[in-house]
């Protein structure tokens, strides 16, 4: 479960966070492209920008779903 006080520092602010146990896989990547990011040593991934609209949401979730050490949280600030 993702802790939203460990977050990687990159995250923009709101709900949706990536914590440091991030392993960058890319699966998270494949479902967000629009939301997600590496950082620029691109060994985490981060929430460059906060979902918009309802299908980005969706993407979020799906993003958080499938993440295989759970490092995406949406209980941010």
């Amino acid at each position: 479960m993702a802790d939203k006080n460990d977050k990687v520092p990159e995250n923009v602010s709101g709900k949706f966070y990536v914590d440091n146990s991030c392993v960058p896989c890319n699966d998270c990547l494949e479902e967000a492209p629009q939301l997600l990011k590496y950082t620029d040593d691109e060994s985490k991934v981060y929430f460059h920008r906060q979902p918009a609209n309802p299908e980005e949401a969706i993407a979020a979730r799906k993003a958080k779903e499938i993440c295989p050490v759970e490092a995406i949280g949406d209980d941010g600030e």
